[in-house]
């Protein structure tokens, strides 16, 4: 039932000069204090700390210059807001385990659900830590790989099965699904998983798992192109899909705009 619903927002703190929506960008460790500050006061349950852009034609940096950008942030999180609820998106083993040395038990949140470096399962398992597992399998550049899923909504829910026998086996107990909107799929793909959310839910759960659903929509293209704006332009409109999402299932909501989702989850909750 819709009361025994705990519905999380993630919002979204970028320590790059490259992510697609501008408003999430931090350059230094000041701006990145005051973002999460802000987002915190808004109601975010997460803060959700990215130190490379996974945007359509964006370049990955290497685990090098993303630690670099991490540690002082991370070091300031730990000084100034040691309660906080903090997610790193990474898909790194060894930028884990040395976040996990300054922060202690924090989200993994990788967007490869742990095929681009075989060692993080077994590390997010060892250090017992919340997962979050992005079903990927091609790059939102990818064309050639928009075109291998006659019925997405099955691929993604036979994908999470496959993730949860890796991850039982490395003993991921407290994994999230997120269904990767944007990556690897057409616009109309992105709209049938979002229409189908709770069918992955129901396949996954029926045989024996109970992840949550991660549904990360906000400002992207999947909105903006099919409207003809913006991201800057895209806010409302992601609102209703974000609304849309919690209809068919969503647990996290991963945002820009905390206080706008926050205030979307509390519509939700009195409709009927």
């Amino acid at each position: 039932m819709k009361k025994d619903r705990h519905i999380e927002i993630m919002g979204i703190l970028n320590l790059t000069d490259d992510s697609y929506f501008a408003g999430s960008r931090c350059a230094d460790v000041s701006a990145a204090m005051t973002r999460l500050e802000l987002m915190l006061s808004e109601g975010a349950d997460i803060i959700d700390i990215g130190a490379c852009s996974t945007r359509p034609g964006s370049l990955p940096v290497g685990e090098n210059e993303e630690w670099r950008r991490l540690e002082p942030v991370l070091k300031e999180i730990r000084k100034s807001f040691p309660s906080v609820q903090v997610s790193i998106d990474t898909y790194w083993s060894s930028v884990v385990r040395k976040a996990y040395e300054i922060v202690g038990p924090f989200i993994v949140n990788d967007i490869s659900a742990g095929e681009d470096d075989p060692e993080m399962l077994d590390t997010v398992g060892r250090l017992g830590l919340r997962y979050i597992a992005m079903h990927k399998r091609g790059t939102p550049a990818d064309m050639q790989s928009r075109a291998i899923y006659d019925n997405v909504v099955e691929e993604v829910a036979s994908y999470f099965l496959e993730f949860a026998a890796r991850a039982d086996a490395y003993g991921v107990s407290e994994w999230v699904m997120d269904p990767g909107f944007g990556f690897a799929k057409t616009v109309e793909q992105n709209y049938a998983l979002l229409n189908n959310l709770d069918k992955i839910k129901s396949r996954v759960s029926s045989c024996g798992f109970s992840p949550k659903i991660l549904v990360g929509v906000s400002r992207k293209s999947m909105i903006y192109k099919l409207l003809g704006i913006s991201p800057e332009e895209s806010l409302p409109a992601t609102q209703v899909v974000h609304l849309a999402s919690l209809q068919h299932g969503a647990d996290i909501l991963r945002v820009h705009d905390v206080a706008e989702a926050v205030r979307t989850v509390r519509l939700f909750n009195v409709l009927d």
